[in-house]
This record gives structure tokens, sequence and C-alpha cells, in this order.
């Protein structure tokens, strides 16, 4: 696993602290609603050689391009990952002087989170379920349509491996029975118009759970106006699962890991990578793609990169990204990029602007 290489921030037995990436959020300033206009966001711009910022709009972003620039945009496409169903028991009852006579019955509804296909011919999935602790193996969960699901394993943090049982297409089966897999976060049930608004308009490579959110705010029109700049644009894949927005589980950030992630980029696409006088990665999805494949030197695979204070960017020059949960890798990657006495002072002013945060919220450039 690359680990970063650097000073600690704050020491606790010779160890950095999660407590002190941690800030004040008021609930309100938690987006619960996409804009309508996807460009139409803030973004505020923080300089690092200079240590400040500017409140400015996303629709500037342009601006900030120039010749010889590489944008780079993870194109996976989310998929709608979670699942309800109810709890599939077989018990025997007696019927009347005969034997005991199987009868099947519903009991108690199951959320199931899918993650990512563990198996070769793609019908066992590791998947978080809900509530966990009744799910044991060999239950069988019931979802709508008839198909079901057989746990087989699980894993260290409550994961289950669910087998489904079926001929059919699993993602076909998704796409029918599944739910837009909003953040916990956004506290209401997912409507029909977020299977287009939490999704990207250049999202192609099916297979994340999560939204590369910084890629939200991307328009066509934005777009056109990137390459009028003269940037060029490639694209790589990684598929968002655990290891993007699963919590971290240890207080001292060294001892901490991230879970693999799938991830690909064209030959096409790399060559752009080399190529560029500099490279502008769209989320934290595109900064951690470009990072393993430039110190791995492999296109495709998986990945557990952990980028905290200390790491040594190889390939990223600038990052837009949304603005992030305490406590998590994503704001450790913004303070490995930013510094973290300046990532945090910006969150602050963010929270005193009434900024909108994480996945339907603003954005933040830093160049």
């Amino acid at each position: 696993m690359a680990r970063s290489r650097g000073h600690c921030f704050r020491y606790s037995e010779g160890c950095m602290d999660l407590a002190a990436f941690d800030y004040h959020l008021p609930e309100e300033l938690i987006a619960q609603e996409a804009l309508a206009d996807r460009a139409a966001s803030r973004m505020l711009v923080l300089y690092r050689a200079e240590r400040r910022w500017e409140d400015r709009m996303f629709r500037e972003f342009p601006s900030f391009l120039n010749p010889g620039d590489c944008l780079v945009l993870n194109d996976s496409r989310v998929f709608p990952a979670r699942l309800f169903g109810h709890r599939s028991g077989v018990h025997s009852l007696p019927v009347g002087k005969g034997n005991p006579k199987r009868l099947e019955h519903l009991s108690g509804e199951v959320e199931v989170f899918l993650l990512q296909p563990v198996a070769a011919d793609g019908k066992e999935w590791e998947t978080l379920v809900r509530p966990g602790r009744k799910m044991r193996t060999g239950e069988r969960i019931r979802f709508e349509g008839g198909m079901e699901g057989e746990i087989v394993a699980r894993g260290e943090f409550g994961e289950r491996t669910i087998r489904f049982h079926t001929d059919a297409d699993l993602f076909q089966e998704f796409e029918k029975i599944g739910h837009v897999p909003l953040p916990p976060y956004i506290k209401r049930g997912d409507r029909p118009q977020d299977r287009e608004r939490y999704q990207t308009v250049f999202a192609r490579e099916r297979g994340s759970v999560a939204a590369p959110t910084a890629g939200l705010h991307f328009t066509p029109e934005v777009l056109d106006e990137c390459r009028a700049r003269g940037a060029d644009i490639a694209y790589v894949t990684l598929h968002v699962g655990l290891g993007t927005f699963q919590p971290l589980h240890a207080e001292q950030i060294e001892q901490a890991h991230l879970h693999a992630e799938r991830y690909s980029i064209s030959e096409e696409n790399a060559a752009k990578l080399s190529a560029a006088r500099r490279l502008v990665a769209v989320g934290t999805t595109s900064v951690r793609t470009i990072e393993t494949m430039l110190s791995s030197g492999a296109a495709q695979g998986a990945t557990d990169l952990f980028i905290y204070p200390g790491f040594e960017f190889r390939g990223t020059s600038a990052m837009l990204t949304n603005f992030h949960l305490p406590r998590t890798s994503l704001l450790l990657l913004v303070c490995a990029f930013a510094g973290t006495e300046f990532a945090l002072a910006a969150y602050r002013h963010a929270v005193e602007q009434r900024y909108r945060f994480y996945s339907y919220g603003d954005c933040m450039l830093i160049v």
C-alpha cells in the first residue's frame, strides 16, 4: 500500500491524530437539493503559493485554464446501488397429524448497499446491509420481482458478501429495482430526477456507488469553454466504493488504510496525461488515479492509495473538489495538497460565507 512520507501535523505517540482534521459545520449548510443549473455553484479558489483565497463562481472555472493544461475527469458512472428487500425465512410448522410442512414467510425490511462484484461470474457482490447485526451467513433476502440473494460471507467492518440467485442480467435488475445511492447526510429519499442529476454529464463506465461529485458542476457548454481555452481533456476511470467514502477506523492516521477500488486509464488518455504541461484534476478520485499510475506505472488495476499530509504529489498541479466531511480520507487529501492549516482555514471561511457543502454543494479550486 502506498503511504505518505513526511512530518506529522500533530503527534500522538509519533502519529498524526485524526481529530486534527475536524471542523464545525452547521447542519443547514449541508445541501439537500442540487441546483437546477449545474454550473451555478460558488467556487472558493485557493492560491497555495500566496496563501490566499477568493470567492468566485464555478462558471469562471475555464478562465483558470491555459494552453498545455490537461483537465482530468473521472468518467465512472453511478448505478442504482441501493436495494430494498425482506428477510426470507424457512420454518417447519405442524399440519394436522402429517409431517411438518415447509412454509416460507417474509419478515423484516432489509436495505442492501451494493459495493462491487467479487466473483468471476458477477453474481457475488460485496455489500453493506442494514440492519447488519441480524443478517447472518446463510440468510436469504427477497427483492422486488422475486430475485433472491443469500449472504455467503462477512467482512472485517460488517460488510456482507451476497450471492444473487438469478439468471437475469444483474445490472438490468439493479436498474429496475434499485435506488440512487444518495449519501446519508441527504435527509430525503431519492427521486426520479436524481438518476440524471447525481451523475456527471460525461459519465460512461458503469461501476460507481457514489458520484465523483466535483464533476457534477460541469455542463457540455463549460467543457467546450475549457477546450476553447486550449486545454486538453483526459478521462480516467475510478469506480467509487468503500475506499472513497467509508469513515476512517483508526484515530492515528498512519494506522488507517483504505479499501481497494478499481481504476483504469486507456493508452490514449495516458498519452494525454504524459504530454500535459499541467494536470488539473477534477475530484479526489482523479487525483488518486493519476498518482497511482505515476507511482506504480500501471494503467489499470486496484488502488488503495491513501493520501494525507506529507504525501509527495508526482503529477497533480491543480485540483477542483467539493467540500468534504470532517475526519475523512477526502479531507486529508485536500489538506495534503493545499496544506493543513491553510485548507482548514479556508473551510472555516466557507462556513462563515454560507457555502453549500458536500455532494450537491459548492466547490473549491486549489491552484
